[in-house]
């Protein structure tokens, strides 16, 4: 799977996003109108390494990690409980190999706030978790709801 292709992809599927590029990454918002100034966040794709964020070695070529937060339920039933934050420039606690290609495992920096990230995916990785990414859509969209009617 191509990165251009899952933001093709992303894009003609979801409704209401807004996508951004900073620091290396696309970055896709749900904020149908653009009622918030950024909306909730759904979903990224990274291919740089930066200063604070370098476990997943994305300055290798043509490899790209893609991330997005899971419903809690679902994040504790494929890794357990979230680790902790951890402290600016580190990774989190586990025994994940945040640069291996085609595994989900936990973000290495956002696993405390129950996102996942998985580098380079194959197509077959992605159909396989499509109903998860699905369900990253459906928090952004119940976030935005609930920033939106307070």
């Amino acid at each position: 799977m191509d990165m251009n292709d899952l933001i093709v992809r992303l894009s003609d599927i979801f409704d209401g996003l807004d996508v951004r590029t900073a620091y290396g990454e696309k970055t896709f918002y749900y904020n149908p109108g653009g009622t918030l100034p950024r909306g909730t966040y759904f979903c990224t794709i990274k291919d740089t390494d930066g200063p604070n964020d370098k476990a997943s070695a994305l300055n290798r070529p043509g490899v790209w990690r893609f991330n997005f937060g899971l419903p809690s339920a679902r994040y504790e039933a494929l890794f357990g409980p979230r680790p902790a934050r951890p402290a600016k420039g580190q990774t989190i606690a586990g025994p994940w190999p945040f640069d291996t290609l085609d595994r989900l495992m936990p973000h290495p920096i956002y696993g405390w706030m129950g996102w996942v990230a998985i580098v380079s995916p194959s197509a077959a990785s992605l159909d396989i978790l499509w109903p998860d990414v699905e369900a990253a859509y459906e928090k952004a969209v119940d976030g935005f709801e609930r920033r939106t009617t307070r």
